[in-house]
């Protein structure tokens, strides 16, 4: 009868340890599954971002032509355009009143000197 015990109280220590190990590895079974989860909701995410993005910037394109083309619109320039004389409603705020002051004398006396400068080349009288 002794060993019948014996065998008993074994048998129920396995049995509980059966138990806390099927435990365990269900935990752990759990815990794999919902990392998978997660690490699949972020890649799906990761897609969601990606293709908005896509679609933002087909926006932007369609914006501006029709079918991504880019603006038929060419710029284009006609001497006159530079050589027009440019009136300025106020002073240049680039220039401080006193350098447009002695710009303004500069030209005043450059007006009464009036140079030569008609080159002519004479024979060598050696």
């Amino acid at each position: 009868m002794a060993s019948e015990k014996e065998n008993h109280v074994v048998n129920g220590e396995d049995e509980e340890e059966e138990e806390r190990m099927e435990q365990f590895f269900a935990l752990l079974r759990n815990f794999r599954e919902a990392r998978n989860r997660r690490k699949h909701e972020l890649i799906q995410r990761e897609q969601e971002e990606i293709s908005k993005k896509k679609k933002k910037k087909k926006n932007k394109i369609s914006k501006l032509g029709d079918d991504g083309e880019k603006s038929s619109w060419v710029p284009s320039f006609e001497w006159e355009d530079f050589t027009a004389e440019i009136e300025f409603r106020r002073p240049s705020i680039i220039f401080p009143p006193s350098f447009n002051n002695k710009q303004e004398e500069k030209k005043q006396e450059n007006e009464g000197l009036e140079l030569d400068l008609n080159l002519t080349l004479s024979p060598s009288s050696s």
